[in-house]
């Protein structure tokens, strides 16, 4: 059973998905503890079978997550500096490689390390009235946990430089016209999609999503024709586990598979 190292996440664990929420009032910012934090739930989750995917989202109706807390650089030290650095790139690095399916339910303002969370994660479900935002440039410094390679992936260049460079906000509508969020609901819907799609990763055989993810992820980075052949690979690797062979047994026999994780 997976279980939170700090109130600052609150936990709850739905059929095959572990539910987190960012409980660091009033804005849901993240500091040390509740980063390590969610490198600790992450870690339990990729080790626990029974769980599938992850959904995150805000405590509250205003905020998802604000970002870091800024009066931790207050002093200007640089060794709490390069501590909240390493913090924010083990967090969000650890969220973007769960095996699983991870989606971000975006409840209000997501800013700086709260949309870095965000674009770690796999699919974002907005709301309506949020607001999503890079705004680190304005107070001296950029951001940290990912931001400005997994934006500019997302978006292309040009948004993320309007974003980053610009500081520019962005609204659901816009997020969802350039590609930063991949649905948008109305007020206090998103942790609904977010489980409503959850619910569908349990549909699919976790070791056959998880070989997907990686493959999906990889492209990233390298040549492509260097990714067919592990593709390829990966494929074959997966008639290793009992889930190939009750799914396809599942389909000749016309009933819903029962998925061991294994």
């Amino acid at each position: 059973m997976v279980e939170s190292p700090t109130n600052k996440l609150i936990i709850e664990q739905r059929g095959h998905t572990l539910v987190i929420t960012i409980n660091a009032p009033p804005a849901n910012t993240w500091d040390s503890e509740n980063l390590s934090g969610l490198v600790d739930v992450i870690e339990q989750c990729n080790v626990d079978a029974s769980v599938y995917a992850v959904v995150i989202t805000g405590k509250g109706e205003k905020f998802f997550s604000a970002g870091a807390d800024l009066k931790l650089f207050a002093d200007g030290d640089k060794k709490v500096a390069t501590g909240m650095a390493d913090n924010f790139g083990a967090a969000f690095e650890t969220l973007s490689r769960f095996r699983g399916v991870t989606v971000a339910a975006i409840n209000g303002f997501a800013m700086g390390g709260g949309l870095e969370c965000a674009l770690a994660c796999d699919i974002r479900i907005c709301e309506t009235q949020a607001k999503l935002a890079l705004p680190e440039a304005t107070v001296g410094l950029l951001p940290c946990g990912g931001g400005t390679q997994n934006l500019a992936w997302l978006v292309g260049e040009g948004w993320a430089k309007r974003m980053i460079l610009c500081g520019e906000r962005v609204g659901s509508e816009t997020a969802l016209k350039i590609g930063l969020v991949e649905e948008v609901v109305e007020s206090g819907k998103s942790l609904n999609r977010a489980m409503e799609l959850a619910e569908m990763v349990g549909k699919q055989s976790p070791p056959a999503v998880s070989a997907s993810k990686e493959l999906i992820q990889k492209a990233r980075s390298g040549n492509i024709n260097d990714s067919y052949d592990v593709e390829r690979g990966a494929f074959v690797s997966l008639f290793d586990t009992l889930d190939q062979k009750e799914g396809v047994q599942a389909f000749l026999e016309k009933r819903s598979p029962e998925w061991v994780n294994g």
